[in-house]
């Protein structure tokens, strides 16, 4: 599904109430947020954390599924670099079936973009422009790297600890008061 915008709102009325259906996304980086960001490769041990001391690729991503569970409408688009580097498919198959279930894409498209173009930009404008291609009804960027984001993007935008990512208790409770103001009401807690 790369590259396709969001399917258009649907409205039905249910007993007088109008319902929108969604198309929600929230794009995803991975060092800084489901690990520490100190990640390296090398050739004789693949991809590790080298620090802190006994931390774990993807060790927060469990987490990130359980904080996401009330909200089965999000979408996941893929911002981390896992996917220029190793590839879309690599990126999306090291998280966890649930979360996996989600990815409907990247910002990095190989065959569509110039490598260079891409990488020269900051985040924030990588993740805004698959916001205009995409044209999500509402969207909220995850990720440590809060560097040259636009301004018109910052509301959107949850910062990580570099360290601790979202298993930091102040960025988890950052992270669920953004699904709540941008509306990501969950089925499970919304009036009858």
């Amino acid at each position: 599904m790369q590259g396709r915008g969001p399917e258009p709102c649907e409205r039905t009325v249910t007993m007088g109430v109008t319902q929108h259906s969604t198309h929600s996304i929230l794009y995803l980086d991975y060092d800084g947020v489901l690990h520490p960001a100190d990640v390296r490769v090398r050739r004789t041990r693949g991809i590790y954390v080298h620090s802190p001391a006994g931390s774990q690729l993807f060790e927060h991503a469990d987490l990130l599924e359980e904080l996401l569970a009330p909200y089965p409408q999000v979408s996941v688009v893929l911002s981390t670099s896992w996917v220029r580097v190793r590839g879309f498919t690599h990126a999306r198959n090291r998280l966890p079936a649930g979360l996996r279930r989600r990815v409907i894409g990247a910002t990095y498209h190989r065959r569509h973009m110039r490598e260079w173009e891409f990488t020269a930009m900051p985040r924030g404008m990588q993740v805004w422009q698959d916001v205009v291609r995409r044209k999500p009804s509402r969207w909220l960027a995850l990720d440590d790297d809060g560097v040259d984001w636009p301004i018109w993007c910052l509301a959107h935008f949850v910062t990580t600890h570099e360290t601790r990512g979202i298993s930091d208790p102040s960025t988890q409770g950052i992270l669920r008061q953004a699904l709540t103001r941008n509306c990501w009401r969950s089925p499970r807690t919304d009036p009858a």
